[in-house]
């Protein structure tokens, strides 16, 4: 989350216009992640989070706003879409689309615990239950063709090594992707930064802004890669075992699946070595913005190759 898109008073003004939530009172942009611009609203009928898409199209919105208000309606921790007056989720704002969601209590952690890695995964498999019966879908907007794509681009920025590796990973992922395994909808980028935690227990998961219909390992693994890290970028087998524990205490995981997770772990590193090499190498413009290190998920690709 950043701001890329300054909005001023006057214009929050004429956007409350359309929504039932009192007067404008305060906008504070959200300085963390790196794909929309967010803000905090505080108006006469409490506090809300506003997001501006800077590569979301207007008839995608709905999707993500549907699922949050689907999910939320499951016994999933996320935030619901707040309606207009005439019932839409999506809205506009500086030309381009826009929404607002409740504003969840809770923060988030850079060193969780057993207990909180516990029931991060428990509620992920709580989401992926509860989006079995959901009945829209949506391509992943991040996977095979992106990062080859992508890979074309970043070819001439990289050193030879890495270049190297960059396609070896491809091609394996290629010819290993899971399509056979249980899928449905995945939040895919359940990354510390995007789960709030009151105490051990889970407040909320955020930014659903690239869930998508993928397998479960996937997605399990992409959380994994993220939330059993030690300081010095290792994994953390304590932490990883507490994860997966407290995911199969909601859904059990299959021989197949099982057999899988280490190839999944390694398409969660290549998928976030890759947007984060685009990031750092053709970076959006804005008022407040991150550059992640690249490097984080190539280095954990290394110790996941070498066993």
């Amino acid at each position: 989350m950043s701001v890329y898109t300054s909005v001023s008073d006057e214009e929050m003004c004429q956007f409350l216009t359309d929504y039932d939530l009192g007067d404008f009172l305060s906008l504070q942009g959200i300085a963390q992640g790196i794909t929309n611009s967010n803000y905090f609203l505080t108006t006469t009928k409490g506090r809300f989070v506003l997001t501006i898409f800077e590569a979301l199209k207007q008839n995608e919105l709905p999707f993500f706003l549907i699922l949050k208000q689907h999910l939320s309606q499951n016994g999933v921790a996320c935030p619901a879409p707040i309606p207009r007056k005439d019932g839409k989720f999506d809205s506009v704002l500086s030309g381009k689309p826009a929404c607002l969601v409740t504003c969840l209590e809770g923060s988030n952690t850079s060193w969780p615990s057993e207990k909180q890695c516990f029931h991060t995964g428990e509620m992920l498999a709580k989401m992926h239950l509860a989006g079995k019966n959901f009945p829209l879908t949506m391509d992943n907007p991040r996977y095979t063709r992106w990062w080859h794509e992508a890979a074309v681009r970043l070819q001439p920025m990289l050193n030879t090594e890495d270049a190297e590796l960059l396609q070896s990973e491809i091609r394996f992922i290629d010819e290993h992707n899971g399509e056979n395994l249980p899928s449905g909808i995945i939040h895919a980028d359940l990354f510390k930064d995007n789960v709030l935690l009151n105490g051990e227990e889970v407040a909320g998961f955020i930014d659903f802004y690239y869930a998508c219909n993928g397998n479960f390992m996937y997605d399990l693994a992409i959380a994994v890669n993220d939330w059993a890290r030690t300081a010095d970028n290792q994994p953390d087998a304590t932490l990883e075992q507490a994860f997966l524990a407290g995911y199969e205490s909601i859904r059990s995981l299959s021989a197949e699946e099982h057999n899988y997770y280490p190839i999944a772990k390694r398409a969660g590193c290549l998928r976030f070595w890759v947007s984060r090499l685009m990031d750092f190498h053709f970076p959006q413009e804005g008022e407040i913005t991150f550059i992640k290190d690249p490097n984080v998920f190539r280095d954990l690709l290394l110790k996941l190759r070498a066993g």
